[in-house]
């Protein structure tokens, strides 16, 4: 319970307040007064206690999280539900796990906090476990009236990492690279530098996903390994629909890999990894990726700076950003624009020398 909420009023009094209801526009609460700041703090405890008796609730964080997971991943993808519980049996859990959830305060969750900047998570990283906390103390809130003490925490502040990407020639190197390898990989890799597709999205398309009379890419899977929480292995690969409804779109093939796809076309139901029916998961990719770029002597980035490269390539060759926007899949164009469009100190010195 938050008993910072305590204020001075008007006529002399001290007025502390317990907010019983979140949801809705209108918050309702419940106003304890008295002479003191401390008599108010003391009436506030008491009817925490009171009210932790009365409900009688003993039950573990652990015990309240399985009983809010059993209720969320029947509206949720196999994939958010694994996100969760990988969040949860590595971070929240072994945290909060034994410990009764009325029990738990304020100080605690700043405790939590510390300890996972100490183990060098970053801050998103951190916020995204937070967020999920709150979701389940919502649950507690709404089934058994545990106050939501994450409504009063402040989420650590989030750090812009600048993503290392290609410039330009490293870039024309990296192709000319590819087209002297000419493989099914290659041919991926060079797709998604024109396309901006996700690696997932890349090692989900098959052949019948391309149109090459129209020249039109289909993405409507994706390809990812995730966390499963029983059997007897810990992770799976998992065909599944894109992140959102935006990124289920059609992209028009540039012309400079449209002959190039058509010389290597394959069975309809073959991957076009792999051309075969069995696809070539993302970590391979990347690990191939990265093999190419060591032996050429590129800086190393991860595939998805690709896409980055191809955003920030589109804008310096003219494209409308709500167009790009939609061909990246993203659900607005703020997501563009802050977090895939990349500027060089370059660029940028060459736009201030034409102020006049």
């Amino acid at each position: 319970m938050n008993y910072r909420n305590v204020y001075l009023r008007k006529d002399g009094r001290y007025e502390g307040r317990v907010f019983l209801d979140t949801s809705g526009s209108k918050r309702k609460y419940h106003a304890f007064f008295g002479k003191t700041h401390d008599e108010v703090i003391a009436k506030m405890k008491k009817y925490h206690i009171d009210l932790i008796s009365k409900t009688q609730i003993r039950k573990t964080f652990t015990e309240v999280y399985e009983e809010w997971f059993g209720t969320v991943t029947i509206r949720i993808k196999e994939s958010t539900a694994a996100n969760y519980i990988l969040k949860a049996d590595k971070h929240i859990l072994p945290f909060f796990g034994q410990k009764c959830i009325c029990k738990i305060t304020n100080d605690d969750i700043y405790d939590f906090i510390r300890r996972k900047q100490q183990e060098n998570l970053s801050n998103r990283y951190i916020t995204d476990i937070l967020v999920l906390m709150k979701s389940i103390f919502k649950y507690a809130y709404k089934t058994y009236k545990i106050d939501n003490i994450m409504d009063g925490i402040v989420m650590p502040k989030k750090h812009r990492v600048e993503i290392r990407i290609l410039n330009d020639d490293e870039d024309k190197k990296l192709c000319d690279i590819l087209a002297q390898k000419n493989d099914l990989t290659s041919i991926g890799i060079y797709l998604s530098r024109v396309t901006g597709l996700r690696i997932g999205e890349l090692c989900a398309l098959k052949w019948e996903n391309i149109d090459i009379e129209q020249g039109i890419i289909s993405v409507n899977k994706t390809l990812q390994r995730i966390q499963v929480k029983n059997g007897l292995c810990k992770t799976k690969l998992m065909l599944a629909e894109p992140k959102s409804e935006s990124s289920k779109r059609k992209i028009p093939i540039p012309k400079c890999v449209l002959e190039l796809l058509k010389n290597n076309r394959g069975d309809n139901d073959n991957y076009i990894l792999s051309n075969k029916k069995k696809p070539i998961e993302p970590r391979t990719i990347q690990y191939r990726f990265a093999k190419i770029l060591k032996n050429g002597n590129l800086p190393s980035v991860h595939f998805h700076a690709i896409r980055h490269f191809f955003a920030t390539n589109c804008i310096k060759l003219g494209f409308d950003v709500k167009a790009l926007s939609e061909i990246l899949g993203h659900s607005n164009v703020s997501i563009t624009l802050d977090r895939y469009v990349h500027s060089s100190f370059e660029q940028k010195a060459e736009y201030m020398n034409r102020i006049r």
